[in-house]
């Protein structure tokens, strides 16, 4: 049984992110007072795959984007009987996750992501590191965490981060010797995290316009003033550069998204979630094919079955799907046009030259779509895109070679 919280603490800071107002201008991100500093006594919990490189070559990426997501979704359900699903800041790396927690709820945050780590070791053969990291040390090392709340529709939101918080707090858990103290290791086998929600059954979404381009942004500033400086200009850049709002060129279409079965994720949903037992992943094997049979002929149809309204969810997915996102660094993925990629790498190439950030970017025929689904009938569902063949992991990759050549 999990470590049961203190409810009584629950009155001191863990409405933070609740109360905290929220935008619906993406583009508000780069607005300073849209951010509030994390109570003094909340953690910053991290989570992601070791050698996702090598599994991006073997073709498991979408195995690796479901271990980042199942991070998110353990930690949630973990927390909900006493945060909506809605109340807990996380943001999705790809081959990762970061949360922020009040501090009451550190044991149980523990307990769910020790417990993903050893599904995922286990069951997938992929090493994933995990760490949690109080604030109050981050403030020692003159680094803070500040959070916005960006809207996606009502009761749906991504959590924004800024103040080089996340950023410290991820090289401190990769770091072999500081990293000790925060670093947590797997729990026994059998000990299984509560996945409930976790779904990944939507074809692979192909590019409209004939790219799906994963971009990743960083500033190198460490003046915060100069931080907002440089993000604004890198929005006035994409924007010149494709020609148009980014935020118009979403993988996540009515006509780019296509309910196929069997699901292209049947496999791996059916691992991430199947119980303990001889024959736990093939009754879950067949619960999918059954589940996701009823869904496919419902979107074919059009048509409604229980709580599950196809043309509504369609939509709402539409809404609810997290293309961009910031956490110190600029995450998106877009559809555009050959020209549009080259126009943006030329744009981000000659910021960086000038110098202020490091950006990665790759390019894919695909995007890959995670879902969490937590209450169809209260539209609670959150959606992550990730480009194919790697991603904001090849971005990244790129990014950090551009960080090196700096010294």
């Amino acid at each position: 049984m999990p470590p049961q919280p203190d409810s009584n603490l629950r009155d001191n800071t863990s409405a933070f992110y609740e109360e905290l107002a929220a935008f619906d201008d993406f583009e508000g991100f780069t607005d300073p007072s849209r951010y509030r500093p994390l109570p003094a006594d909340w953690q910053v919990a991290l989570a992601d795959i070791q050698g996702s490189t090598k599994a991006i070559a073997e073709g498991r990426y979408k195995d690796v984007n479901m271990m980042g997501a199942a991070c998110i979704t353990a930690v949630l359900n973990t927390l909900k009987q006493f945060h909506p699903v809605s109340d807990i800041p996380y943001v999705f790396g790809g081959d990762g996750a970061a949360f922020a927690v009040p501090g009451y709820t550190v044991d149980r945050v523990r307990d769910a992501l020790t417990r993903t780590k050893t599904l995922c070791e286990t069951r997938f053969g992929l090493a994933m590191r995990i760490g949690i990291v109080p604030i109050a040390d981050l403030r020692e090392l003159d680094r803070d965490i500040l959070v916005a709340k960006f809207r996606l529709s009502p009761g749906n939101h991504l959590a924004l981060f800024s103040g080089g918080g996340i950023e410290l707090a991820d090289k401190l858990i990769k770091d072999e010797a500081a990293g000790a103290p925060y670093r947590e290791a797997a729990t026994g086998p059998g000990d299984m995290p509560d996945l409930a929600g976790l779904t990944c059954r939507w074809a692979p979404i192909g590019a409209r316009n004939g790219k799906i381009v994963s971009v990743l942004v960083m500033s190198t500033e460490t003046d915060p003033d100069a931080r907002v400086a440089v993000f604004r200009n890198v929005i006035a850049c994409v924007n010149e550069a494709l020609q148009q709002n980014f935020g118009d060129l979403s993988p996540s279409t009515d006509a780019g998204l296509r309910f196929r079965w069997p699901p292209a994720g049947l496999r791996t949903e059916a691992g991430a979630s199947a119980g303990p037992g001889r024959f736990a992943y093939l009754r879950r094997l067949a619960a999918i094919l059954a589940q996701s049979a009823l869904q496919w002929m419902l979107h074919r149809a059009g048509g409604k079955a229980g709580s599950y309204d196809a043309p509504a969810y369609k939509a709402e997915l539409i809404a609810n799907t997290d293309f961009r996102r910031f956490d110190d660094m600029l995450r998106l993925v877009l559809d555009c046009s050959a020209e549009q990629v080259q126009a943006l790498d030329d744009c981000l190439g000659r910021m960086r030259r000038d110098g202020g950030i490091a950006y990665g970017l790759h390019a894919a025929h695909t995007a890959l779509m995670t879902c969490l689904v937590f209450n169809l009938e209260k539209s609670e569902h959150v959606h992550f895109l990730d480009g194919g063949d790697g991603g904001f992991a090849e971005a990244a990759r790129h990014m950090k070679a551009q960080l090196a050549e700096r010294g």
